[in-house]
């Protein structure tokens, strides 16, 4: 299901398990520069896009999250809205996704101490918004996101 409603520690427990079972796991990122160039939508469309080229198998059909997502050559997909909670793969691929992102936050948080970004894992709480009107911005931080005033 929604990787954001299973705790943190069954979300890890889980990460490992499908670690050692799936057939393939691709990792797509993109910084905050190009989420400020594209936008978080064209961002997350491009992050999906490098996950599948960095597959170690090439996939003969996609079923994708959600409602949107831009074609990828030579690979047919559908689209599938809260195709986490319907298919084994997606929810899977949710959980790797959101594993790997708060360990980089987790990473983050350790450099600036001051954000909270091991607790909140980017989102903006109303604390991180307080850390951010007093210690200002950090190189990760997205400059096109509506920044507290």
């Amino acid at each position: 299901n929604d990787s954001k409603k299973i705790s943190e520690k069954i979300r890890n427990q889980l990460r490992i398990d499908i670690e050692n079972k799936a057939t393939a796991i691709g990792i797509g990122i993109v910084d905050e520069k190009k989420i400020d160039q594209v936008n978080i939508l064209q961002a997350s469309l491009l992050a999906m896009h490098l996950a599948i080229k960095n597959l170690n198998t090439i996939p003969t059909y996609l079923i994708i999250d959600g409602n949107k997502f831009n074609s990828y050559p030579n690979i047919s997909h559908n689209c599938i809205v809260k195709g986490d909670s319907k298919f084994m793969n997606i929810a899977a691929a949710s959980i790797i996704a959101k594993t790997y992102r708060d360990e980089l936050m987790d990473e983050l948080s350790k450099k600036y101490i001051h954000y909270l970004w091991d607790k909140n894992k980017g989102y903006p709480t109303k604390k991180h918004k307080e850390m951010i009107k007093k210690w200002g911005l950090t190189p990760q931080h997205r400059k096109t996101f509506k920044q507290p005033i």
